[in-house]
């Protein structure tokens, strides 16, 4: 079945898309891009030998992402105008909800994550349990950067109000869901920019979802992994993970709130004493 044509994307099928049997699983990878003509080809090429279907949502790029990751075998799904990281993401995964895919993996387009690692990361929720595997980058192979490091750190422990647990690593865009996970986190996504990483996983501790973490490398040297100033880009994540957080556990954060400004006045109230 294929995807209806929406007005905001325009889909391309590569003449080697590959047909399987329905009685077998089958697995998709979502790749969301913007002006990555210098990785997406080589990353859909690794990518298509662990999955049966490659999908590059192509979310506005002005260079040739598009036509490079057609040539390389990949069905590309074009938005229009560039709308942000989630709402790329969103129509990929409409795709596999509406073509009924088993499981579905994603991964950036920009070279960072290495597609050889697909099979970890997917067989989490192939083989085991569980209905999401979080990319977990963790040791010196991820070549993060101490900023990165801070940064991450901080979305993690705000991620994790609205989850009810620890997070160790919100922002990862390397994950693979299973088909429950995926028809139900969808309709729930209310986010179009980078903050749909960590609304995924409120989500999913909203469903009861079972959640695993597995360690991949990552890379950051000598590629263009953000095409925003590291500062606003963070804070920009920040303030929307924690609306995110706040409309989810609006009680816990009525309290934090309460408990501040009670401190506040203690400490006004003893010195004014």
């Amino acid at each position: 079945m294929r995807m209806p044509r929406k007005k905001d994307a325009k889909e391309h099928h590569s003449p080697s898309d590959q047909n399987t049997s329905p009685s077998t699983p089958r697995s998709v990878a979502i790749i969301p891009c913007y002006n990555e003509e210098a990785t997406i080809g080589r990353v859909v090429e690794k990518t298509k030998l662990y999955v049966d279907t490659v999908v590059v949502v192509d979310d506005g790029s002005t260079d040739q992402t598009a036509e490079i990751a057609t040539n390389a075998g990949a069905i590309v799904l074009s938005h229009e105008t560039n709308k942000g990281k989630g709402a790329a993401l969103k129509t990929g995964f409409q795709f596999a909800v509406e073509n009924k895919f088993d499981f579905v993996v994603t991964i950036d387009g920009d070279g960072q994550h290495n597609p050889d690692e697909i099979p970890a990361v997917l067989g989490k929720v192939m083989t085991n349990d569980y209905d999401l595997s979080i990319g977990f980058r963790v040791g010196h192979n991820t070549e993060m950067p101490t900023w990165r490091r801070i940064g991450k750190r901080v979305l993690d422990y705000t991620t994790s109000l609205g989850t009810g647990g620890f997070v160790t690593d919100s922002q990862c865009g390397f994950r693979a869901f299973n088909r429950k996970a995926v028809a139900t986190i969808t309709p729930k996504l209310r986010g179009s920019a980078f903050s749909i990483e960590s609304e995924q996983l409120i989500r999913a501790y909203e469903s009861g979802f079972k959640v695993v973490n597995t360690n991949i490398t990552c890379r950051y040297k000598n590629l263009q992994t953000s095409t925003k100033n590291p500062a606003s880009h963070g804070l920009s994540v920040l303030s929307s993970v924690l609306w995110i957080v706040a409309r989810q556990r609006a009680l816990l954060v009525m309290g934090v709130f309460f408990l501040f400004f009670l401190l506040i006045g203690l400490v006004t109230g003893i010195n004014i004493a």
